[in-house]
């Protein structure tokens, strides 16, 4: 398991690749993404939970998950459109949060088989500023570490 994150502005707007390697098969760790039921237990970093999950993983299909912290009152709400949906394979989906529409991002998720595991890059692009790319790198990482907690 290893998570390399990579601050290299894509263009003119940062980005932030990450890969792990998980044990469990690609259609494995690809249902953990587009299954609404197994995407709501474990998106979010740390604490945060999600506490609604809305996935219609296909292309053109639209996704919305609300995140929220244990006795707070403030829920983070995200949502976006699959552009591309290969099975086991890929997702390319928009990424925007509900309190910012207009900076749209976007992330690609490719999984490849690698012996009885799956190596995993996550590449989000196109955000706004250093500072959103920076937030989302510690997000996705907290996440990621319940998802192979999940996956175990």
């Amino acid at each position: 398991m290893s998570v390399i994150a990579d601050t290299k502005p894509s263009d003119t707007k940062p980005s932030l690749t990450i890969k792990r390697r998980f044990n469990a098969p690609p259609a494995k760790v690809f249902q953990a993404w587009t299954d609404s039921e197994k995407l709501r237990k474990w998106m979010g970093p740390g604490e945060i939970a999600a506490k609604s999950v809305e996935a219609d993983a296909r292309a053109g299909g639209r996704y919305r998950i609300i995140l929220q912290k244990p006795g707070a009152p403030e829920e983070h709400d995200v949502s976006g459109v699959y552009r591309e949906v290969v099975p086991n394979e890929k997702l390319v989906f928009t990424w925007a949060w509900r309190t910012t529409p207009e900076r749209q991002s976007l992330v690609t998720v490719t999984f490849k088989a690698d012996g009885d595991g799956t190596l995993m890059t996550l590449r989000h692009e196109q955000f706004f500023d250093e500072e959103a790319r920076a937030g989302h790198e510690g997000g996705w990482t907290g996440a990621l570490m319940k998802l192979e907690a999940f996956l175990a």
